[in-house]
């Protein structure tokens, strides 16, 4: 592939390349081969003082706030069209950087330019301003863009995410420093390239990667109003903390322990191989991921045989090849935090049905089998704590007011599945469940046109649909004489 796509030597802030303040760089390193495939200057605090600077003037006497929605839109719907195009360079990318695989480069780039391309429609049909009037006199209710936002991104989804953030804020009339992670640095800048390129005014989005320390410099930077975080549970409560602080406005998307439950007359043999690969997904370095597969008793260990089978018959491989579903952990550090849950589990009484190993084909690589555990209670680490593995447990139940009771008994509400013969029931069940997507026999939720979020300690506030825009807006009202409006 383009090596200029891997290898960048400057920071895009202002609308223009520019050279970082130091000189250290990051290695990007190949999950699958363990040897450095590009480089990216590291961010200094010195950095993210011109980014913020540059995004700051952009919205205090720059042209992007002061635009009607619909002309902001149709440069989002521009940058949709270039996106499209560039979707290949984006999951290109993506291959080397975490090692997603080539054969499903539909999970990096499917919900970028539509994305995009859904705000840009919004921004043109939504009303910012009303008017309410009471006898003599009246209130212009406008809706006011929340200003310079620092968008913090992981490494799972660095573009798709960044887009999930950056294209409502934009359609708003915000401007965006975003700051991608050290593991998946090089996408973003695909980002900021079409964006540029569909005719986005200059300092309106800065791409500017870094690691934690340079994350809490934006965080607490008094020149941001908002910060949009898409990460850990311990880190978003670090950054609600900081923001607390400085009464900045915060919108977080943390982690999740997802329940997938299937009902007594879901079609096991149909819907097992379904939800398995649902989980596996991107090897479970998911947020979403629904790893918690609820079960009834009767047909239990018919659904453990059927998800030993589906996890054992997964191609496990180089991301490369087109055969590879799962492909290698992002990191060393994340394949041991793996491995520890499974023993974990299964010193406290769960049984591995299949993996639960590193592949002994793969010797290089930050590898771990596809696992399906089962014996597993909800109170075990393995179904209560986050893994972001290759990893699903198996839990039991005896009736439906089981089966909400233990999906429901986590610190999490991000995800959830529901499957069963009658989806009238099914849905009957869903309502139940306390967290913020839920899927009725299939995927997930018609994104982007519904919002994305978590109930309890999965987030704040919520991205995609009306709701995501919201996110980034401010409710103001002025009061007038209602004869300075005229007749209604």
């Amino acid at each position: 592939m383009n090596q200029q796509l891997l290898y960048r030597d400057a920071f895009w802030i202002g609308g223009a390349w520019t050279e970082p303040a130091a000189a250290h760089r990051f290695p990007v390193v190949s999950p699958s081969s363990e040897e450095i495939v590009g480089a990216v200057p590291a961010a200094t605090g010195p950095d993210i003082d011109r980014a913020v600077a540059a995004a700051r003037a952009a919205f205090d006497t720059g042209p992007w706030p002061r635009l009607d929605p619909a002309e902001r839109g149709a440069i989002l719907v521009r940058a949709a069209e270039i996106l499209h195009r560039r979707a290949a360079d984006i999951a290109a990318i993506t291959v080397e950087e975490i090692a997603c695989p080539v054969g499903n480069p539909g999970s990096q780039t499917a919900l970028v330019a539509p994305v995009f391309e859904y705000y840009g429609r919004l921004a043109g049909s939504v009303d910012f301003e009303r008017v309410v009037r009471d006898g003599g006199r009246a209130g212009i209710v406008t809706q006011e863009p929340v200003g310079v936002v620092g968008a913090i991104i992981p490494w799972n989804s660095p573009v798709t995410l960044a887009a999930w953030k950056t294209a409502p804020a934009l359609a708003a009339g915000c401007t965006v420093v975003i700051k991608p992670p050290p593991e998946a640095p090089l996408s973003t800048f695909v980002l900021a390239e079409a964006l540029h390129e569909a005719g986005l005014p200059e300092g309106v989005v800065n791409v500017v990667p870094g690691g934690r320390e340079v994350g809490e410099h934006l965080v607490t930077h008094p020149g941001v109003d908002k910060i949009a975080f898409t990460g850990s549970t311990a880190a978003g409560k670090r950054i609600m903390s900081l923001c607390g602080e400085q009464v900045k406005r915060v919108s977080l998307e943390l982690g999740g322990k997802s329940a997938c439950v299937l009902l007594a007359d879901a079609d096991v043999a149909t819907v097992i191989p379904a939800v398995v690969g649902i989980g596996m997904n991107r090897s479970g370095q998911v947020c979403a991921a629904q790893t918690r597969i609820l079960v009834h008793r009767n047909r239990y260990d018919e659904a453990l045989a059927a998800a030993g089978a589906t996890a054992s018959g997964i191609p496990v491989g180089d991301p490369h090849d087109p055969v590879t579903v799962i492909g290698p952990l992002v990191a060393q550090r994340q394949r041991t935090r793996v491995e520890g849950y499974i023993g974990d589990a299964v010193e406290h009484g769960a049984r591995v049905v299949t993996g639960g190993k590193r592949p002994a084909h793969l010797p290089r690589g930050w590898y771990v089998e596809p696992t399906i555990l089962g014996d597993v209670d909800n109170g075990m680490r393995v179904a209560r704590e986050e893994i972001f593995g290759p990893v699903l447990c198996l839990i039991p139940f005896g009736d439906e007011d089981e089966a909400v009771r233990i999906a429901n008994d986590s610190p999490y509400g991000l995800s959830g599945g529901v499957w069963s013969a009658d989806p009238a029931r099914a849905l009957a069940v869903a309502r139940r469940l306390r967290t913020g997507s839920i899927n009725i026999n299939a995927d997930y939720p018609p994104y982007p046109l519904v919002p994305f979020g978590g109930f309890k300690q999965s987030g704040l506030g919520r991205e995609l649909g009306p709701e995501g825009l919201a996110n980034f807006l401010e409710p103001r009202s002025i009061g007038v004489p209602a004869s300075l409006l005229g007749e209604p």
